[in-house]
């Protein structure tokens, strides 16, 4: 198989890659995508493009395991408001991805990596939960942002992590609420780029060799979860955000500086 041959230097890496964003996943009830993005464009892996396909699989799966292995219900009326709203925020990602030139997608990434960091910041410094759960209107604008963001960069985290962490919800509750989000987003995102022919042959041979290895770590992460309690969860994630904030701006500033060296 050329396209696996193809990919065999760059295998182990990625899925080390795939081993620690999974464990994150399951920790924080976020940043799969965000982690396993950070670190192919930190290592330059795989392209950002292939890997995010990649990552639509490996959220679904990993919901799939978590929801088996944990044996709960998905928090479906509580995140209602917030899954309708961010179905049209994927279609309008994957239309604006599919729409936007180069250097305006890098522009895009670049701001991206300032929100996430914005985030970061605001859920790092940010003390005491909300005293009541907030208005649905409010979770619908969450999910639309997340929506968008999941369409463009399938990387749906800072505007419903952000949300979420604000609300007087334990991390269980939030954990669940969040895979859920991701795994509607990663689905809805996945018929879309596959019905456009935009599914590379290397993104499938990526997302079924790692499929394994998210199921294995998931299983084993819910079966022996870390005792992390919810201000050190909180700091946690902000420090994932900021990191992958910081390689997102970084390397979208890089990308730019030297496009106008390409022109001829």
């Amino acid at each position: 198989m050329p396209e696996f041959t193809a990919l065999l230097p760059t295998l182990l890496p990625f899925l080390a890659c795939v081993v620690a964003a999974t464990v994150v996943q399951n920790l924080t009830g976020f940043a799969l995508g965000l982690v396993l993005l950070g670190l192919v464009e930190l290592l330059h892996l795989v392209p950002i493009a292939e890997a995010a396909n990649a990552s639509m699989a490996l959220s679904l799966v990993n919901a799939i395991a978590f929801f088996r292995a944990e044996r709960s219900r998905p928090p479906w009326r509580m995140m209602r408001p917030a899954l309708l709203a961010s179905l049209p925020g994927v279609v309008l990602g994957v239309a604006l991805l599919a729409w936007l030139s180069l250097n305006a997608t890098l522009w895009l990434r670049l701001l991206l990596g300032l929100a996430v960091l914005g985030s970061a910041v605001v859920l790092g410094r940010q003390g005491q939960a909300r005293a009541q759960p907030s208005a649905p209107p409010a979770f619908a604008v969450a999910g639309f942002l997340a929506g968008l963001l999941g369409g463009l960069f399938s990387t749906s985290g800072p505007p419903i992590v952000f949300h979420l962490y604000r609300q007087p919800f334990d991390a269980a509750t939030i954990r669940r609420a969040l895979v859920l989000v991701f795994s509607v987003n990663a689905l809805t995102r996945m018929v879309l780029v596959t019905a456009s022919g935009h599914l590379s042959t290397r993104s499938i041979v990526l997302g079924a060799v790692a499929v394994p290895v998210v199921m294995v770590v998931t299983h084993l992460c819910v079966r022996y979860p870390i005792p992390v309690r919810g201000r050190t969860l909180n700091l946690l994630a902000a420090g994932l955000l900021a990191i992958t904030g910081s390689t997102l701006t970084l390397s979208a500033a890089r990308l730019l500086a030297a496009a106008p060296a390409a022109v001829p």
